[in-house]
């Protein structure tokens, strides 16, 4: 044939139809006869392509089919000798495929598009076969002549072959017996000079090899290539038994293709190796890649989001994730399409429409969203259920366009992955489970809001140092008592762990107990003292000498709002902790109260509450060792008055102004991060 455009496409034609007259009525099962010409179709189409391009001259493509029949040799062809037969390509350079050199074994038909053979080439269209002679013209012999035979005389060939043998045109033996297909082999000769051979046969025999040569190596039961001084021939052979087996599942064979692609594509040895194996672990770094993406996150919506940029376009066109929902219900979380155009559309087709809730461990075929995917494209999804702690969890749907198959290994691979995704999911809920039960608990370690109290502003600033915690060591409160008197306390439990946490929540709700049944500031902080001295006493009981007592520090007191004058009358008693101090309108600060022992240490020990007047204008601020032990080098903020510094600078502003102030000073005392809970409280008396 001409080097043209056409060449290619004649190829595949002559091969399609060798195959179809051998496998019309035969008895080789119509699923391996299609895999069978799609592979031969392939590979010729790559090499007269090759030629085409690299060599531009005219090309002769001669295609042989290999038949059986019922009791003979396996393997060989009608009319060729059990060597013919064994043998897996040619006999020596520029042979021709076994079998080829009688036009007598009709069933192993030797056709040439266009032209004859070379002499020399072992091109099986030889002068011999194009007119039609006998046996002996028909060989491959250096003397044949070199004139090409026309496209009439390969015709001529073909039929002589038919008429000879009768039923090799239908797939049947001259006793009407169905025959099969074994093998079809191809050769593709061009007029290229002979290339450089490399001295590396061994090390380097993947590099010089382009695509069609690759996918022959990959495809072909055996395969060569034979250098002459004019021109070069390469052949294969591909058999019917060394098919791989067919795709089986909901996903179609590009899917496989995509995943094989680096490995049939590769040009080095360790892919030839890894193609010898069998692929064994056709997605270990796919896999790997997913579970280090996934792997940390603690959001379900998230992990759901992942999964689509995982998946598409590398395994799939689009896909979708599905959630399970407290109802027993399905929501459907993410949608992503490899053309985010059809997004919407793809999520409006498959909302309505959600996966059964099970326990499946493989995928099953899923309806194709129609006219989501664009007009008149059709294709094929599978549905996965998320499975992790024998509980279902959601559903992942991957969709691709084209026809439905998928080989096992990528169907384990997509397995794997819906299985990682899952863990991811059940991991992120129970995740946020336990974050939603911590998170009720500590609210109930501190109040909900700050009562009012008239004629006096109240700001509160609280920041617990653990990460993912809403509270710390530190606490606060501010609660009406009746009577146009309120309660208010800034204390912190020795440690941050957990345990501290718990101590808060028990200390608030004992001081609103004591405060309420009457009890004075130093007796609420008596009773305290004490309760704290015998938790210490029954943890080392417990627990023994290495038991960790714990210690607490406090600042309560009591205000009276004055209804006529403003202000307040107020009662405060400090534990351990940090004195409140006073800021007047003209900047003067100073503490109101006398440092005393921290709570738990003497269950005897008697306590003092300093009464002071808190006028219009006036403002009082309590702090936590957050504040005042905050660190830049070996300087603590409140060395040398440092906070009553700040303090005073906050002349004439209100509760909230004074408490952000005093919170941005500590922030910018140092530079690192705060290493403790932090915890401020500002009452500023107003004219009523």
């Amino acid at each position: 044939m001409p080097a043209s455009q056409l060449a290619p496409s004649a190829a595949r034609a002559l091969v399609s139809a060798q195959i179809g007259k051998h496998g019309r009525a035969g008895a080789t099962p119509q699923p391996q006869l299609a895999r069978l010409t799609e592979d031969a179709e392939l590979l010729v189409s790559e090499l007269v392509t090759n030629a085409l391009v690299h060599a531009g001259t005219r090309i002769e493509v001669a295609c042989e089919v290999e038949t059986s029949e019922p009791e003979t040799h396996p393997g060989a062809p009608r009319g060729a000798a059990p060597s013919d037969a064994a043998s897996p390509g040619p006999a020596s350079p520029g042979a021709a495929p076994s079998g080829a050199a009688s036009v007598d074994a009709a069933p192993s038909d030797a056709v040439s598009s266009g032209a004859a053979a070379p002499a020399g080439s072992g091109g099986v269209g030889s002068e011999g076969a194009a007119g039609g002679g006998d046996t002996d013209a028909a060989s491959t012999d250096a003397s044949a002549t070199d004139a090409p035979a026309t496209g009439a005389a390969a015709t001529d060939a073909s039929d002589t072959g038919a008429a000879d043998t009768g039923g090799a045109a239908t797939g049947a033996d001259a006793a009407g017996r169905p025959v099969g297909i074994e093998a079809v082999r191809v050769e593709v000769t061009d007029a290229q000079p002979a290339g450089r051979i490399s001295s590396d046969p061994v090390g380097r025999r993947g590099a010089g090899r382009g695509l069609g040569l690759q996918l022959v190596g990959a495809l072909a039961e055996s395969w060569g290539v034979t250098y002459r001084r004019t021109e070069k021939a390469v052949w294969f052979r591909v058999a019917v038994s060394e098919l791989e087996p067919r795709p089986s599942g909901s996903l179609n064979e590009a899917m496989h293709r995509e995943l094989v692609a680096a490995e049939i594509f590769s040009a080095s040895r360790q892919a030839d190796e890894r193609r010898t194996a069998g692929w064994t672990d056709p997605g270990g770094a796919f896999l790997a890649e997913a579970g280090e993406l996934l792997a940390g996150q603690l959001d379900a919506d998230m992990v759901a989001a992942l999964v689509g940029q995982l998946l598409v376009p590398r395994l799939a066109d689009w896909c979708a994730v599905w959630l399970t929902e407290d109802t027993g219900g399905m929501r459907l979380s993410r949608v992503w399409h490899s053309d985010e155009r059809k997004v919407r559309a793809l999520r409006l087709a498959l909302e309505p429409d959600p996966p059964p809730v099970g326990l499946r461990t493989v995928g099953i075929p899923w309806p194709w969203p129609g006219e989501a995917s664009g007009p008149g494209r059709t294709g094929s999804a599978l549905a996965f259920s998320l499975v992790a702690g024998g509980t279902c969890l959601g559903s992942l749907v991957i969709g691709r366009s084209g026809a439905t198959e998928m080989t096992s290994s990528v169907a384990r691979t997509v397995e794997d992955v819906a299985r990682r995704v899952a863990q991811a999911v059940f991991t992120a809920r129970q995740y946020t489970r336990q974050t939603s039960i911590s998170h009720a608990l500590q609210r109930k370690q501190l109040p909900r809001s700050l009562a009012d109290i008239p004629g006096v502003e109240t700001a509160i600033v609280y920041e617990p140092h653990a990460v993912g915690q809403t509270v710390g060591g530190d606490f606060y409160d501010l609660f009406p008592l009746g009577g146009n008197r309120w309660s208010f306390m800034l204390g912190d439990v020795q440690g941050k762990d957990p345990e501290a946490m718990s101590v808060t929540g028990l200390t608030r709700h004992l001081v609103r107990l004591l405060a309420r049944e009457g009890h004075g500031v130093a007796s609420v902080l008596g009773k305290l003292n004490a309760t704290m001295a015998e938790e210490s006493a029954e943890a080392v009981a417990v627990a023994g000498e290495g038991a960790r007592p714990r210690f607490l520090s406090v600042v309560y007191g009591e205000l009276e709002a004055d209804g006529r004058a403003g202000g307040a009358r107020c009662t405060v008693a400090s534990a351990g902790h940090p004195p409140p101090l006073k800021l007047s309108p003209d900047g003067g600060v100073v503490p109101v109260v006398e440092p005393q022992l921290l709570l738990g240490i003497d269950e005897s020990a008697d306590f003092v509450a300093y009464p002071f007047d808190l006028a219009p204008g006036q403002s009082l601020l309590c702090v936590t060792d957050g504040v005042t032990e905050r660190r830049s080098g070996p300087r603590q903020l409140d060395d040398d008055d440092g906070l009553a510094r700040i303090f005073a600078g906050c002349a004439g502003m209100g509760a909230a102004a004074v408490a952000e102030r005093v919170r941005q000073a500590t922030h910018d005392f140092g530079p690192e991060p705060l290493d403790d809970d932090l915890a401020i409280l500002v009452l500023h008396a107003t004219a009523d």
